[in-house]
């Protein structure tokens, strides 16, 4: 098997891996690293030769865009105590926690390359937390933490490991540089986020197609973190920080097409990277475990200790910090989301498993030193890095569904409804606001207002049927069903036409992009 044939394995494996995970209740993440494992142990499967210095930008950028896509700057500003505390504060503990604790039990391990070890297993990872707390049903809250806390300590990990790694491999440090350029890399970054952000917005105006559009959004995290690096900024906030402009800026709200559109691309984005990512976690590991041989005990105790402080610490911090933000919440009264008691807290503690980006820093490790020499542990690094990523995402994302359970932690769907009741009151008001603005400007037949009145009406029971009184809710569902009859009937005719026009794609003569353009004219109307 060839590397590619071993890529386009993975694609599909990571378009399996969803429906299965389903059917199983087992997160796709989990399943596509386990199949990764099967896959290591088959002696026809190669070993995965990915360069490092292309792992990062090849993999992180479209996550974080797919991430954001399911955010807002809104909830960011509203969150940042909470995300601060945990994406930042927390990530700097426990890169501390555990370098000290690597530095002192892996002999010869030197200080640069153990902090590096540590920022490159702090950040827990979004894709698989959100993936778990997805399917779980958990309150929206603590999801939008999750995610707040996997976008912003990705950054905070990253930064820390980059200014680690150049100082292992020039064998210097000083915190005064240090610090400048980590002050220098936020703010390279926040600018070529902004800018690219405000530049790929207007470019998008310009385009005024949303295939074109689409299709510059995947330019677009790849060009902002490249551009940050180039600068020295950190690629991955100048990217989250694009993403952020353009998830609020890009599309008004008339670009229907576009929207749909675009969303249904990057889903699929994500579902495809996501699931190759995690199949690369499994595949690797037979690199690790090949790097074992002859001492596992040494190994698997230095990697369960690496594994033991990661758990603790995060629970360590999350006790008091969670406490803190709920201490300042109370005293405030802001509009921030936060764990509710100490059974979130623990679900929040237990969700934090390490997955993408903790593997694409760890395979990122420069093989070797500026004066040549190897880059000193680098097979021991990875070896417990790759100890705490399966310890955290297949244990605890496997248990994390049994917990949740036994804690009966479960979103709050009565507060939901009554949200998407309250949108869809004001959806039907906006829409009869709009309609009297017209009749003050236009003459419109009594019989055509009466009849857009009721669909402005019908607007908001559709969104929520608890609208209407109940004769009205009637009159309403034996209209949706005399609709439903004869979009059904519609749709077998529209059927018909399709395949009427695409059997003469066959027929002598044919001009096949005459045929594609009136299957497009119905396809538009089937979609309408």
């Amino acid at each position: 098997m060839t590397q590619l044939a071993l890529l386009f394995v993975l694609l599909l494996g990571a378009v399996v891996s969803v429906p299965l995970g389903d059917k199983l209740r087992l997160p796709a993440p989990v399943l596509m690293t386990l199949a990764g494992i099967v896959l290591a142990l088959l002696p026809f499967v190669p070993n995965v030769d990915i360069p490092p210095e292309l792992i990062l930008p090849a993999v992180l950028p479209p996550l974080l865009y797919a991430s954001v896509q399911r955010t807002s700057w809104r909830q960011f500003t509203a969150n940042l105590r909470p995300i601060l505390l945990l994406a930042v504060a927390l990530v700097f503990v426990t890169t501390a926690a555990v370098a000290f604790v690597a530095n002192l039990i892996v002999p010869g391990l030197p200080l640069a390359a153990a902090v590096a070890l540590g920022a490159l297993v702090a950040p827990p990872d979004p894709v698989a937390a959100t993936a778990v707390a997805g399917q779980l049903g958990l309150p929206r809250r603590l999801v939008s933490i999750l995610e707040g806390e996997g976008l912003f300590n990705d950054v905070t990990a990253i930064v820390l490991y980059h200014v680690a790694i150049a100082a292992a491999v020039s064998g210097s440090f000083s915190l005064p540089h240090a610090a400048f350029a980590l002050v220098l890399s936020a703010v390279v970054a926040l600018a070529v986020g902004l800018g690219l952000g405000w530049a790929a917005n207007k470019l998008m105006g310009f385009l005024d197609d949303p295939t074109l559009q689409i299709g510059l959004t995947l330019l677009v995290p790849y060009v902002s973190y490249v551009l940050a690096e180039e600068l020295r900024g950190s690629g991955v906030l100048a990217v989250l920080v694009t993403a952020l402009f353009l998830a609020e800026y890009a599309l008004g709200a008339d670009d229907v097409t576009a929207r749909l559109a675009g969303n249904t691309f990057w889903e699929i984005v994500d579902t495809l990277v996501t699931g190759v990512a995690f199949g690369l976690i499994g595949l690797e590991l037979h690199n690790a475990i090949r790097t074992a041989q002859g001492h596992w005990s040494q190994m698997l105790g230095w990697a369960g200790a690496i594994v033991a402080v990661v758990i603790v610490v995060r629970l360590l911090w999350l006790l008091p910090a969670s406490w803190l933000t709920k201490r300042l919440h109370a005293r405030r009264d802001v509009d921030e989301e936060i764990p509710t008691g100490l059974r979130e807290t623990v679900v929040m503690w237990w969700a934090g498993m390490r997955g993408v980006a903790s593997v694409a820093l760890a395979l990122a490790i420069p093989l070797k030193m500026d004066d040549g020499s190897p880059f000193p542990d680098r097979d021991e690094i990875v070896f417990i890095a790759f100890g705490v990523i399966m310890a955290t995402l297949v244990v605890q994302g496997l248990t994390l569904p049994w917990l949740v359970r036994k804690l009966d932690v479960r979103a709050d769907t009565d507060a939901e409804a009554a949200f998407e009741k309250e949108l869809a009151v004001r959806a039907a008001r906006a829409a009869r606001r709009r309609l009297k603005e017209i009749e003050d400007v236009e003459e419109l037949p009594e019989e055509l207002t009466e009849q857009l009145l009721r669909r402005a009406y019908e607007i908001g029971v559709r969104i929520s049927p608890d609208l209407g009184d109940d004769e009205r809710r009637e009159a309403h569902a034996q209209r949706i069903q005399r609709i439903k009859k004869a979009r059904r009937i519609q749709n077998e005719m529209m059927s018909a036409a399709r395949h009427e026009v695409l059997a003469a794609r066959s027929e002598p003569g044919a001009d096949p992009e005459v045929v594609d353009r009136v299957l497009r004219h119905l396809d538009v109307r089937s979609l309408r």
